[in-house]
């Protein structure tokens, strides 16, 4: 999983080599569904967001066998009935921050992202508004924003339609930090 993760950041740092390019040091992606039924959240602190600072531009891959579920029969039905994550196992966001920011000054700038999310085989048009706090050398990214599970045609067994929500709520928190290419010895 490292060296797949790994070559996916090595093509993406690659293709932009003129670019200033920030690295998440740590990131949390979040979702909860909730129906008078039953609530449901998971968390991945798998994801690795990059960014560039030069243009805006934003991708994230994310492990979908990364989301931890408070009890692992959740989890285990998420992966095999739902998300199908031996078939689809990531879900990977790209797009690109709207507002010009000034990553050299510290203070919280309000953004719009526009982009493309590719899940359970689909890619979809997900826009979404965020903030990009500066603080120093680090960039911390913070968004919410809802999905609708039927576009990325995920199916909900009748039995349990009830228990699981049209949208979910996601929520994403990374810290990213300047991304310093190994050097040779």
């Amino acid at each position: 999983m490292r060296l797949i993760l790994s070559s996916f950041v090595f093509c993406i740092l690659s293709s932009m080599l003129n670019a200033q390019i920030y690295l998440a040091k740590s990131s949390e992606i979040s979702f909860f569904s909730s129906t008078p039924m039953e609530d449901i959240q998971a968390v991945n602190k798998s994801a690795k967001p990059i960014l560039d600072v030069s243009t805006g531009d934003v991708q994230v891959k994310i492990s979908i066998q990364g989301f931890v579920f408070p009890k692992p029969l959740m989890q285990e039905h998420f992966n095999e009935n739902y998300l199908e994550s031996d078939k689809y196992p990531d879900a990977v966001y790209k797009g690109k921050i709207n507002e010009k920011v000034d990553y050299t000054k510290d203070g919280v700038n309000k953004v719009n992202v526009t982009g493309k999310l590719k899940m359970h085989g689909v890619e979809k048009d997900l826009a979404f508004s965020g903030t990009v706090t500066v603080s120093g050398k680090q960039v911390t990214l913070d968004s919410k924003f809802k999905i609708h599970i039927a576009d990325y045609n995920i199916k909900v067994p009748s039995l349990v339609v009830k228990n699981i929500a049209e949208d979910v709520e996601v929520k994403m928190t990374a810290i990213l930090e300047p991304y310093s290419p190994p050097t040779k010895k």
